[in-house]
This record gives structure tokens, C-alpha cells and sequence, in this order.
């Protein structure tokens, strides 16, 4: 296929489930675009009907859509056995990229990238649009972070009878990016696409989703009756503000939640002139990165793993002489001392001394109940302090991998405790004995028959 339509193909972009994206040359326009297309199913009428109606929605409305954070139509057209659509080509990439915790965007570019994305959702919906299935993969971003919101195919046209509205089908969308009233089969409104836009913001700061589940029906139910966890809980860099906002976008009651994407925008542009830029922050978690890699007790830790451990941590300077933990405290913290040495003592007698590489505070992360050691710096150091909230709310790969790492050491330490106490113990029995426990060494117990 060298054409498509009047379109001639430069280049195959991508391929999905039901259609393929070619860059192709327009004629007419002179200029590069991105062509969507899709062929219709001969075996199956009703998903053809399905993906014809889809197209044609994505056409008609999003021609009369003109933002610049959102994709332009140049042209739809259905056929028999096909149907295309040729639009802006946006030289980037999606936001599907920079939501894997080992890509996280600095704090101000998703904070500006969401800013623009509402302003996008609420001009759709003063032309009557509504999108539907705001997502990552939706979302186009140039190499001037300018988003460009896609994908109209699912949008609901509310001047219209829902009813009726040719626009409105059910069952489609992303799950892990529906509001409450979407998986109820609710009316919609514009709060719908801002819940969704939440979704996309909490996973752009945290590099997870707010609900996870192994199910659909466990999603739901989550999406339903859940409280969002704090972002800032998650990375210690985020604002608690921002704990604020995503709390509202994603409030479960339609009254309590963004009225409009100006009120959304409004809240986040407070937010972005308090930061700062960010890109000292993005500098400093390469190098932190590669020497959490080279570390010793972290070599079984894949990186994705280690990407989440870092940015849910707080990189630590402490001077000396400062106590990093103490008995009585209550806090699940814990960490890993990059550099100097600390001294650890129970009852203002020293116990041990631990140095570069050695996990600190590992009991009040594993246990409940106050410490039972104190814990203080015996010269400046560098200590990446882990929150155990924040583990708790980690992927299940994380939380396993620390798991195990922590009762490794505990046991460690156990073993070379044994062996300093062993040093002022009298003389062992084991010593002086001959015999080891075999079966013919166990005495039989007289077995009494009830009645």
C-alpha cells in the first residue's frame, strides 16, 4: 500500500489492536500528517459497526476542536471495508512514556504538561465535548512540552440526547482511568474527563496508578470505595499541595470534586510557581541511581525496582553527632547508609558500629512497637531514608525484594551477635557430647488409647 486515500505513505508510526498510524504527505496541505486507519471486520457486523461509528464521531467532532493541546482533524473519510483519518503529525512521543518510575518527568514539567491538558479538557467542553477515555497513550507530547490531547473517537457530544446520541457506547474506555459514575453507566459530565486527568497526574508523579488490581471487578470496587493514596507519601519531593489537588480530581462525590478544568488549572498553577525548577533534582538521580546499582546488598534488586526505592526515599546529608533513630520511637522508617558510620546502643551502652553499605533501622520497619535501639551518626553521612508507609504502597515486587533484603539482615546480625556473646559463655555441652539426634536417639512416648 503506497496510499492511502489522496495520502501518500512515508512511513508506518505505529500499530494497535484495530488500527495502524502512517505518516504520510499531504498533497493538498503541503505538509506532513499522521493517518490513522482502520479495516473493518467482515466476520464480525458488530464490531465493524462499532469501530464505523467510532470514526465517524472522532471526525465530526474533533474537526470543530481547535486548541493547541489538541490534535487537529485535517480530514475523516469511511469506506466500505475501511475507514481513515488524517490529522496532526506531533513529532514526540505519549505520556505513556514518562509514567514508568524509572522516567518520571521534574515536578514543574508535569505540573505545566497537566496545566495545559486541563485547559484543553475544559475548552472541549464548552464546545460540547466530552472525551471519555483521557489516558497516557492519549496524550501526544512535543519536544516544547506541549501536550496534544488525541483520540476523540470515544468522545460524548452532551448538546445531544444521551439516549440517542450516536456518540455514546458502553462497556468502552481504559478502566484504571474511569470515574466512579463511568463504570456505574452514570450520565457524564466534564468532571469525568478531570477524574481521569487525576489518574494521569498521579501516575506522572508516582510512576504507578492510584487503584491496582489483579481483576476488573476488584478495580471497580477499588475505583468506588478506595481512598487515594498521598502522593507525597510516595515521593518525598512531591508538595503535599499537590496531595490537595489530586484528592479533589479524584473525589468519589461528584459536588466535591473540580468544577471545570479552569478550576483544576487554577489550583496547579499555584502549585508550579512555588517550584522549583526541578532540573537539579533530574541531575542529581542519575548518579544516586548508579550508586544505589553498584551497591552490594542491592544486586538482586532489578532497576525498575530501583528507580521506585529511590523516589520514594529521602537522600540524606547528616552531620555528626545527630541521632537518626531512637528507642521508644514509634516511626516504620528505615535506610542505608551511603557513607560514614553510625553507632547503635541500647541502653546508653554501645552495641555495634555499622558504615557505608549497612541498612540502619530495620526493626522498626519489620516490627510493631517503639525501637529498642538509638542510632547516631559518628561523623557526616550520607543516609537514604526509606518511609515503610511509602513500601506499603509500593508495587508488590518492591515490597517482596525489601522484605526479603531486611530479614537477610536481620538474621545476619543475629548470627554475628550469637558469636560476640559466645565469646564471654561458658564451656557448651555440645563440647563434650558424642551423640547427634538420629531416630534411634528419640525416646518413644507410651501411647495412651482413649475409650
Amino acid at each position: 500500500m503506497d496510499t492511502i486515500g489522496k495520502y501518500r505513505i512515508i512511513r508506518e508510526l505505529g500499530k494497535g489492536a484495530t488500527a495502524s498510524v502512517y505518516l504520510c504527505d499531504d498533497p493538498d496541505l503541503g505538509i506532513p500528517v499522521a493517518v490513522k486507519v482502520v479495516s473493518f471486520e467482515r466476520d464480525n457486523v458488530a464490531v465493524s459497526r462499532r469501530l464505523r461509528k467510532i470514526f465517524r464521531t472522532e471526525g465530526t467532532i474533533a474537526q470543530r476542536l481547535d486548541h493547541p493541546n489538541i490534535i487537529r482533524i485535517h480530514d475523516a473519510v469511511v469506506e466500505e471495508k475501511r475507514a481513515y483519518i488524517a490529522m496532526e503529525y506531533v513529532e514526540g512521543v505519549s505520556l505513556e512514556e514518562y509514567c514508568r518510575i524509572d522516567r518520571l518527568l521534574p515536578l514543574h514539567r508535569v505540573v505545566g504538561i497537566v496545566f495545559k491538558c486541563c485547559l484543553a479538557l475544559d475548552y472541549a467542553y464548552h464546545q460540547g465535548i466530552i472525551h471519555r477515555d483521557v489516558k497516557p497513550a492519549n496524550i501526544l507530547l512535543d519536544k516544547d512540552d506541549n501536550p496534544k490531547i488525541a483520540d476523540f473517537g470515544l468522545a460524548l457530544n452532551i448538546h445531544k440526547d444521551h439516549n440517542q446520541d450516536s456518540t455514546f457506547i458502553m462497556g468502552m474506555g481504559s478502566p484504571a482511568y474511569m470515574s466512579p459514575e463511568q463504570v456505574k453507566g452514570y450520565p457524564l459530565n466534564q468532571k469525568t474527563d478531570l477524574y481521569s486527568l487525576g489518574v494521569v497526574l498521579f501516575q506522572m508523579l508516582t510512576g504507578r496508578l492510584p487503584f491496582r488490581a489483579r481483576n476488573q471487578a476488584t478495580l471497580v470496587y477499588k475505583i468506588l470505595n478506595v481512598d487515594v493514596p498521598k502522593v507525597s507519601q510516595m515521593n518525598p519531593n512531591v508538595p503535599e499541595k499537590l496531595d490537595d489537588i489530586i484528592k479533589k480530581a479524584l473525589e468519589k462525590d461528584l459536588y466535591n470534586r473540580y468544577k471545570n478544568g479552569a478550576e483544576f488549572a487554577k489550583d496547579l498553577s499555584t502549585v508550579r510557581f512555588k517550584l522549583v525548577t526541578g532540573d537539579e533534582s533530574e541531575m542529581k538521580d542519575s548518579p544516586r541511581f548508579a550508586q544505589l546499582r553498584h551497591m552490594g546488598l542491592l544486586t538482586e534488586f532489578e532497576n525498575v525496582e530501583l528507580w521506585e526505592l529511590l523516589r520514594s526515599a529521602m537522600w540524606k546529608e547528616v552531620d555528626a553527632n545527630v541521632i537518626l533513630f531512637q528507642e521508644g520511637d514509634t516511626s516504620r522508617h528505615f535506610g542505608i547508609l551511603m557513607s560514614g558510620s553510625v553507632e547503635i546502643s541500647v541502653d546508653g551502652h554501645v552495641v555495634e558500629t555499622l558504615g557505608a553499605g549497612d541498612i540502619v533501622g530495620e526493626a522498626g520497619y519489620l516490627r510493631e512497637g517503639a525501637r529498642t535501639t538509638t542510632i547516631v551518626t559518628l561523623e557526616p553521612c550520607q543516609f537514604l531514608e526509606i518511609n515503610g508507609s511509602a513500601i506499603s504502597l509500593s508495587s508488590e515486587e518492591l515490597q517482596e525484594r525489601m522484605q526479603q533484603l531486611l530479614i537477610s539482615c536481620v538474621i545476619t546480625r543475629l548470627d554475628a551477635a550469637y558469636r560476640r556473646l559466645s565469646a564471654t559463655g561458658a564451656n557448651a555441652r555440645a563440647a563434650n557430647s558424642t551423640r547427634k539426634l538420629t531416630p534411634s536417639t528419640i525416646i518413644p512416648q507410651e501411647l495412651t488409647l482413649l475409650p
